[in-house]
């Protein structure tokens, strides 16, 4: 599909929601991605590119940032406490904060190094037992235990299950952060991300379309 074609759907859902392209940042996901489709589309001039694990982006981004200026960097994939560190020395925003023990490791670190990723709490909004991120009834809570921290929340983010109607758990990611008097919302993939537009995403994560299908060999 590319990058062109995405980002024209994106500007035309926005307009159909009354809302402002650029109030929404589109997320290039380069995760297992070969070096040269990434290439490729830094050379078609975007610059946000998000990741899914630590070691894989600190195997790659350092070069492209040597020859393109002004790459940021998103952690979408779940972080280890002991990988903290060095996701804040890469990444600009970090998406999946969905503990108690990963905010108190950010926040000591924060302390030290004077410095903190933007961060997106991960809303485990179907109640998966699998799947990481806080409880929506929980939430409120740990948003508040956040910002006793002293981090810096920009929103919320969620990945629904795939057997549901995604919009449903779109809509349930809105108000709590409008509830939580929060801006960010990190919601939507390749499949529906224009559903998550017009419920008011901030920041939507597009891969596959863009780049192709992943090569997992």
């Amino acid at each position: 599909m590319g990058l062109q074609e995405i980002k024209a759907r994106l500007r035309k859902a926005a307009e159909d929601a009354g809302r402002a392209p650029e109030s929404i940042e589109l997320i290039a996901v380069s995760k297992v991605q070969p070096n040269e489709r990434i290439e490729a589309v830094l050379r078609e001039g975007h610059r946000v590119f998000g990741e899914n694990r630590v070691q894989e982006a600190a195997g790659k981004w350092p070069g492209f940032r040597d020859h393109y200026d002004g790459i940021r960097l998103h952690l979408i994939g779940p972080l280890q406490t002991n990988k903290a560190r060095q996701a804040m020395d890469l990444f600009q925003e970090i998406h999946t904060l969905d503990r108690p023990k990963l905010a108190n490791t950010l926040a000591r670190l924060a302390q030290e190094i004077g410095a903190c990723p933007d961060l997106f709490i991960q809303v485990n909004t179907g109640e998966e037992p699998q799947k990481a991120g806080i409880l929506p009834a929980d939430t409120e809570a740990f948003v508040a235990e956040c910002r006793r921290l002293d981090l810096p929340l920009r929103g919320l983010m969620c990945i629904p299950p795939v057997d549901e109607e995604p919009s449903l758990h779109f809509a349930l990611l809105a108000k709590m952060a409008a509830r939580n008097g929060l801006e960010g919302l990190s919601m939507g993939m390749s499949s529906d991300f224009e559903q998550a537009i017009a419920l008011g995403a901030t920041h939507v994560r597009v891969g596959s379309a863009i780049f192709g299908d992943r090569d997992y060999d």
